[in-house]
């Protein structure tokens, strides 16, 4: 993203009203039952039949490309985007992550959103996240992806310590691989990490990360290094509200600023 004055300015806007929105308990009703009252981030994975990307490098993409929605310069102004979002935040936080492939992805790349990629090891991984919508009215290039089929492989990474995650020059999100989450499942979660550490830290620091392009890291680790890693002051814990996959109030993910500075241009945290 070219840095610029205005550019600076609008991503701090939109990190204001990100912060101050989620700071605000007050949630609209919602139905389950009843599409038209919940809303939700979609998240696309482009994952193709014939050479799939790493499951490390979807969830770093998705994690990125979900922040990036929330601090795109036009959340931080009058228009449809800040609206869509607006609308979300005054729900429960939902992402839901489906698949795509072929011409699905890019007809889905017509439609408001970020797209980011990743690849540390193996062939491109790409996520595009979607301004939120309710759930009874996903535009038709998104509700044709299919929510099932995300399943990735686990990538058989280092194990840092907690000294490494507090000294990386990257954030850091951890997910408990313990969940046996599904890369679609990871991905909404890591989603939420990205999202609500950007939400926490200043805005100075929201805004440099952005122009920055976002950089981060993520690793599926045993619980044991999860809890050790939201102990730490400035760590960020998601527990999901156990709709699929997990249980009520599981711990999913805890995100970590690591030493990323909003003064210095970040560095790539190693196999990230």
């Amino acid at each position: 993203m070219p840095e610029t004055a205005d550019t600076a300015a609008l991503i701090a806007a939109a990190h204001r009203f990100l912060a101050a929105s989620l700071a605000d308990d007050h949630r609209g009703a919602e139905d389950p039952d009843d599409p038209a009252t919940v809303q939700a981030m979609q998240i696309a994975l482009h994952i193709p039949k014939a050479d799939p990307p790493q499951r490390n490098d979807a969830l770093v993409a998705a994690a990125q490309a979900a922040a990036a929605v929330c601090l795109d310069p036009r959340a931080g102004q009058e228009s449809a985007w800040r609206d869509a979002l607006a609308q979300w935040y005054g729900h429960r936080i939902r992402k839901i992550a489906r698949r795509a492939r072929g011409a699905a992805w890019e007809n889905a790349q017509t439609l408001p959103g970020c797209t980011f990629r990743s690849s540390a090891t193996g062939p491109v991984a790409e996520a595009r996240a979607f301004i939120p919508s309710a759930v009874g009215e996903v535009p038709h290039a998104i509700g044709k992806l299919q929510i099932k089929g995300t399943d990735l492989p686990h990538d058989d990474l280092p194990a840092p310590s907690v000294g490494d995650i507090e000294m990386s020059s990257v954030p850091v999100i951890l997910v408990d691989g313990s969940l046996a989450m599904t890369a679609g499942k990871a991905a909404a979660q890591v989603g939420h990490g990205s999202m609500l550490l950007a939400a926490q830290m200043s805005e100075a620091w929201a805004v440099r990360w952005a122009l920055d392009g976002f950089p981060l890291a993520v690793r599926e680790m045993p619980r044991e290094l999860i809890r050790a890693t939201a102990a730490l002051p400035a760590s960020v814990p998601v527990r999901d509200s156990g709709f699929t996959e997990v249980a009520p109030g599981s711990v999913t993910v805890v995100a970590h600023p690591g030493a990323y500075s909003a003064e210095d241009s970040a560095e790539d945290f190693s196999a990230g």
